[in-house]
């Protein structure tokens, strides 16, 4: 009969290949962890541009006729930081992000930061109650900032349906209609719940965005 030891060496033997291997796993965890971290805004707590459009062309692939991309800008910061200081701006962005993240995970997507005042989301939404959903996230993200009464987060908001666009038409493009509809809502063309038309999406950029945004007047390098 084989002795204990013996009985012992496979385990030990299995044990020694093992243990590198899940140390190598928990260390590579570690790492991605660190690296998205480090990616995610850090007013916001939001990831970026890159893990937004990541979540796209993965909905665009899954789940294309209820995908919709959202674009929407924070009014009013400027006023505010002019008139309450800029830490009552970060709480306004702060406060944007949180509620915008919240919306955007109960609708089985991801929001985002693009930088400064603007913000994004990708979301599932059934077609029937995209105009429904839009004016409703508006009316949520107004409300009062607990502590700061005075602050109501106000979003201007564009959305592109990728159902209303040619099937070739991915994240960026997506991006692109939503960014327009955001700002035909900005700039009183239409109302909350406009929705992007293939026209808006294909729009003509300047040095690749839409003419009006920061540094489109400068010429290209």
């Amino acid at each position: 009969m084989p002795g204990i030891d013996a009985l012992r060496g496979p385990s030990r033997a299995t044990a020694v290949l093992i243990l590198p291997l899940a140390l190598a796993v928990a260390d590579n965890v570690r790492v991605r962890r660190q690296r998205d971290a480090a990616r995610r805004d850090p007013l916001t707590g939001l990831p970026g541009r890159d893990a937004l459009t990541r979540q796209v062309d993965r909905l665009t692939r899954t789940n294309r006729e209820l995908l919709h991309v959202l674009v929407a800008d924070a009014d009013g910061l400027k006023t505010l930081n002019d008139t309450q200081g800029h830490h009552a701006g970060d709480v306004l962005l702060a406060a944007i992000g949180q509620r915008l993240s919240v919306w955007a995970r109960t609708h089985g997507g991801l929001a985002a930061r693009l930088g400064g005042d603007e913000f994004a989301a990708v979301v599932l939404l059934d077609l029937s109650a995209s105009v429904r959903e839009l004016r409703a996230l508006r009316e949520t993200v107004a409300q009062p900032v607990e502590g700061w009464p005075a602050i109501r987060p106000r979003l201007s908001i564009g959305a592109a349906r990728a159902a209303d666009l040619p099937h070739a038409a991915g994240a960026s493009r997506l991006l692109r209609g939503a960014d327009m509809a955001m700002y035909r809502v900005k700039t009183g063309l239409e109302e909350c719940g406009y929705l992007a038309t293939a026209h808006d999406a294909y729009a003509p950029s300047v040095h690749g965005r839409r003419p009006g945004r920061d540094g489109t007047h400068l010429p290209a390098a």
